[in-house]
């Protein structure tokens, strides 16, 4: 703890604070609600402006997300948790994409083949944790917008599932990579392999 004080912490604040004398962050984010119902362990994912206002009925499609089920314990997959198609309801599904931006993968790039990797490491690091910092803050803020957020199971396990969707499939989303919003850096991030610096999240209700 003397160790993590006495040096990490001054290193953390000198660098938080060069981070934002050269704006090496750029956040932003996006998020969206979209209607949604399952079919095996698919999540099916629906236009929003395809049902005529109706909540129940059914939109074009947009996309098809595919959640292995669980090869232990109880089993499950997370479109167990979704209405099934055949049953004619819709269920809602929000989803939110966040980004620091380009320029820490240009600036960490840069101190790499500078060779100065211990500045490297400390930046890459800062950047991956706010990345996914911003990404919990707007998860939290997702599910006080549904007036979910008290819901939460008590147990961090019961939440696990190890399959996640692509971030390639969510950047098919309407708007998500419209000029000026984040998918333009999550596009770069994906096909540079620099998602960590652009994590997604998805609220299923």
């Amino acid at each position: 703890m003397r160790l993590v004080e006495e040096k990490f912490r001054p290193i953390l604040k000198e660098l938080e604070q060069e981070v934002i004398a050269n704006d090496w962050f750029d956040p932003k984010t996006v998020y969206g609600w979209f209607p949604a119902q399952s079919e095996g362990n698919e999540v099916i994912v629906y236009d929003p402006e395809g049902n005529n206002g109706d909540p129940d009925a059914q939109g074009t499609e947009l996309l098809r997300i595919d959640f292995p089920r669980q090869r232990e314990g109880r089993l499950l997959s997370i479109a167990d948790f979704f209405s099934p198609k055949s049953s004619g309801r819709m269920d809602v599904i929000g989803f939110s994409v966040v980004t620091i931006g380009s320029r820490a993968s240009e600036v960490t790039q840069k101190l790499f083949e500078a060779g100065d990797f211990t500045k490297y490491l400390y930046l890459h690091g800062l950047s991956v944790e706010t990345a996914e910092a911003l990404a919990e803050y707007m998860h939290v803020a997702m599910r006080k917008e549904l007036g979910i957020d008290g819901e939460d199971a008590p147990d961090v396990r019961d939440l696990f599932h190890p399959e996640v969707p692509r971030l390639a499939l969510l950047l098919r989303l309407p708007g998500v990579s419209q000029p000026g919003r984040p998918g333009e850096d999550l596009l770069a991030a994906e096909a540079g392999g620099e998602d960590q610096r652009a994590p997604d999240r998805g609220v299923p209700h």
